[in-house]
């Protein structure tokens, strides 16, 4: 099992078992001689049973409260996890989008991250969620000015996952 200490709510790692599983899997980036996941990445390593998260005093960080400390730093936490939970259980590679203004970019199964581009930006929306038509042009704009489609997720009440591809079509 991976060793990962958590500070100021980053998770990495020194472990040569998380270098392994970066080269193989992409969970994490590297950073000098240690792998660094996002919180969604930790929490779903941590919820597999891959990696175990200490605090500086080696204090182990479980499940629960872990979750409790990203959700604290970001609203919206909750729901992306279990978007990019149901995803990573499907084969696909997720990774954060920010710098592309989405949740997450999406790497089609069995491409990994290194020598490839990711197929579509993620956005992730609750079921009560409201999203404006030009809000969703934008992003959709963004994603095909880069190679990328634009996929929406939607998370349901029972935490079932909906994903909606939009796609740009020329009118004749």
């Amino acid at each position: 099992m991976i060793k990962g200490t958590y500070v100021q709510g980053e998770v990495f790692s020194n472990d040569v078992l998380a270098d392994t599983l970066c080269n193989t899997k992409c969970f994490g980036e590297r950073a000098g001689e240690k792998v660094v996941y996002f919180p969604e990445e930790a929490l779903f390593l941590v919820e597999s049973g891959k990696l175990q998260v200490f605090d500086l005093k080696g204090k182990e960080i479980f499940f629960e409260n872990l979750l409790k400390k990203f959700s604290r730093k970001d609203g919206r936490f909750f729901l992306k996890y279990a978007i990019f939970s149901d995803l990573r259980k499907k084969g696909y590679v997720v990774k954060p989008a920010l710098k592309f203004g989405a949740d997450f970019r999406v790497y089609e199964k069995g491409r990994g991250v290194f020598k490839n581009h990711s197929f579509w930006l993620l956005e992730v929306l609750g079921e009560q969620a409201r999203i404006l038509i030009k809000d969703v042009v934008s992003k959709s704009r963004v994603a095909h000015s880069t190679k990328k489609k634009l996929m929406i997720a939607v998370l349901d009440g029972e935490g079932e996952a909906s994903y909606f591809e939009v796609c740009w079509r020329k009118m004749r």
